[in-house]
């Protein structure tokens, strides 16, 4: 049996607990490790490359809607990341996998199914939930806003997320031990690839985007 290694990111030990006990159930060669933040999963990472399949929260410390999953895309691109998550409209799930990820799995599933769709992703093939339409796009003004976010390395992600959470470029440049002067050229960066003429008519593109996803949608009401 071919031996993988995983990660299950979540900031709630208990369903990390579960989630891996579903997992134990069907993978017994598995290598599974946890992660309660992103920076945890970026440590496991960078400690082994050999990862398979993150299992990634859409909420947790340093993770804030698609951000985690943008820069982990970015960042690691060989390594596949699923979303598991409590919030399952369509937008989200769609949304997801234009951001690419390798499925998406909602908390409300029993673990046969949790087994399944892991072994599908496993295998190099994209899940998500049966009988849903994804096909049907955003609006055009959004589908670009996502297509232009999607430009973003992975540095500049981090700095998104930085500038949203009210940073100056100072700090910034701390946190990520760089100059100011590079924290200044991202963000010149991010304004022009998103198109936009400040930092915080960024910060309001990229919170478009993560408000969107907490909308009911109408095929679901």
């Amino acid at each position: 049996m071919v031996r993988h290694n995983i990660i299950i990111a979540d900031d709630h030990p208990l369903f990390r607990g579960a989630l891996r006990q579903a997992l134990e159930g069907r993978f017994e060669e598995e290598a599974i490790s946890e992660a309660g933040s992103l920076q945890e999963i970026i440590a496991i990472i960078d400690n082994d490359a050999e990862i398979d399949l993150v299992l990634l929260d859409l909420e947790m410390p340093g993770v804030n809607g698609y951000s985690g999953l943008m820069y982990l895309r970015a960042q690691y691109p060989n390594i596949p990341v699923a979303i598991v998550s409590a919030t399952e409209t369509l937008t989200v799930i769609r949304r997801c996998i234009n951001f690419g990820a390798s499925g998406f799995v909602p908390k409300s599933v029993g673990a046969e199914t949790i087994r399944v769709a892991i072994d599908k992703m496993l295998n190099g093939d994209i899940w998500t939930p049966p009988g849903l339409d994804l096909s049907s796009p955003d609006d055009s003004e959004m589908a670009d806003l996502v297509e232009r976010m999607a430009t973003l390395t992975p540095q500049q992600i981090r700095v998104l997320m930085m500038l949203n959470e009210g940073l100056l470029n100072k700090q910034i440049a701390y946190g990520l031990s760089v100059s100011e002067a590079t924290v200044k050229a991202h963000v010149s960066a991010i304004l022009q690839k998103l198109n936009v003429d400040s930092r915080t008519q960024a910060v309001i593109a990229a919170n478009r985007i993560e408000i969107d996803q907490w909308q009911p949608d109408i095929e679901q009401t």
